[in-house]
């Protein structure tokens, strides 16, 4: 029977990578790596962190059982020594991070990982994948829920993923700022409150519209959403209205001019007596679509499709790169910056910390990154990394509600320019400071062109 183990969601090269540092005596040196974006996505003016918690619990988890590394050696991706090694394998180094739900910048280091070069070198594959996609999907959902201004937002995209990416979108777009979901894993297992009603295969079913209505207000209540564009909408909405008294909880448009039938839905329901009444709309949202509609008399919107691929983003393009390592096995060897000096994939070498400098006001000024230590604030610069691992001990897991209130904080400093869906720059300027703390460049003036780092 094929074994459970998450260990082979790893690319070939890492391995061999750590066969071969075992061979030259270099696999336990000291080594820092650092996860972290080139840049923003085109027109992109911020992002937003999401998989943190998803990646601690990915981490506790990734081990090489026997049938594993029995498979390995068979392929010879490994030898002998490299598979001693991996049967034994626990991540026991330290990881500092931005904090789930923040935003970030061209240039931020979202994540750094320190332990012997082999610990962290398998580490690539896993750390990439669950960023890259997590952080894609919360940047997107941000910017719909910036366009929603406060309106909720409804995460329904479930059926354009896969299953599991599925899950991971519901709980990245929760923390930017969805107010539930579709999906009952997301539910289940990250506490992601959830919600439906019916498709318009359940008014198919029946014989009469009054017919299915009155099923699901007997079932559901009568604060349910009807779906009332299978047949005609205005006769929907009367039966609606009419079964429940005027108290009925809300409708839900899925086709047609939103803005055009919301407004004659609006009035037909005032009409009625339904002012309480709210009107939902989906089909193919995205935040360019709500931000369109934010002049109409909607009071929710579902997203689909949009939300669980980026919308049109479906990656960050995080990186993840060696900045510093030892140049012995002795534990207090001093670590010597490293940098790669490739064509427009330049990186710059160093342990990293990063602040946010904020004005007088607490509005977001610039990304300061440094080398070295973090100096003490003066007092207008927020420290955006925080300890997620310690000796191979997650200790910086949390809810998934503190991670969604500081991304409302974290968005909400930004200029008012952030939060606008067309095209633009960074919201706020990188600056890398140099080991003495003065400002050394900065790459990051335009986010779509290849960058020094």
């Amino acid at each position: 029977m094929q074994s459970m183990t998450t260990a082979l969601l790893t690319d070939h090269y890492e391995l061999t990578m750590v066969r071969a540092a075992l061979g030259s005596g270099t696999a336990f040196r000291r080594s820092v790596f650092e996860l972290f974006p080139r840049r923003l996505p085109e027109g992109r003016r911020y992002g937003v962190v999401a998989g943190v918690g998803r990646m601690l619990d990915a981490l506790e988890e990734f081990t090489f059982d026997d049938q594993t590394v029995d498979w390995l050696l068979d392929k010879d991706v490994v030898n002998a020594e490299c598979a001693d090694w991996l049967r034994d394998y626990r991540f026991t180094g330290t990881m500092w991070g931005y904090p789930e739900g923040e935003v970030y910048f061209p240039g931020s280091p979202l994540l750094r990982v320190e332990g012997s070069f082999a610990e962290a070198c398998v580490l690539e594959t896993l750390l990439l994948s669950i960023y890259n996609h997590d952080s894609a999907m919360a940047s997107a959902a941000s910017r719909m829920t910036a366009m929603a201004e406060g309106r909720p937002c409804i995460e329904m995209g479930s059926r354009r993923a896969h299953e599991q990416a599925a899950v991971a979108a519901a709980r990245a777009a929760y923390i930017a700022g969805f107010a539930s979901s579709s999906n009952l894993e997301a539910g289940r297992r990250y506490g992601v409150p959830t919600g439906g009603t019916a498709a318009h295969s359940f008014t198919l079913l029946h014989d009469s519209e009054r017919e299915a209505f009155q099923a699901q207000l007997d079932a559901l209540g009568e604060d349910t959403t009807l779906l009332v564009d299978t047949y005609d909408i205005e006769a929907a909405v009367r039966t609606g209205v009419e079964l429940t008294k005027g108290r009925l909880g809300a409708i839900r448009l899925d086709s047609g001019d939103h803005a055009m039938v919301a407004r004659e839905v609006r009035d037909l329901l005032d009409d009625l007596g339904a002012e309480d009444t709210r009107i939902i709309v989906t089909s193919d949202l995205d935040e360019w679509q709500i931000a369109a509609l934010r002049g109409a008399p909607v009071d929710g919107y579902g997203v689909g499709t949009s939300v669980v691929t980026g919308s049109s983003h479906p990656t960050c393009g995080f990186v993840y790169k060696l900045v510093a390592r030892a140049s012995s096995d002795e534990p207090d060897t001093e670590l010597l910056p490293v940098a790669k000096k490739s064509m427009n994939k330049n990186t710059v070498g160093g342990r990293k910390f990063a602040m946010r400098r904020l004005d007088a006001k607490g509005r977001a000024q610039a990304e300061i990154v440094g080398i070295g230590n973090p100096p003490s604030s003066d007092g207008d610069d927020r420290q955006l990394m925080v300890e997620l691992v310690r000796d191979g001990v997650v200790v910086g897991r949390e809810p998934i509600e503190a991670a969604r209130e500081r991304h409302e904080r974290s968005r909400a400093e930004l200029p008012k320019a952030a939060l606008r869906v067309s095209k633009g720059e960074p919201a706020i300027a990188t600056i890398i400071l140099d080991p003495e703390g003065d400002e050394a460049y900065n790459p990051y003036l335009h986010s779509a062109v290849p960058t020094n780092i």
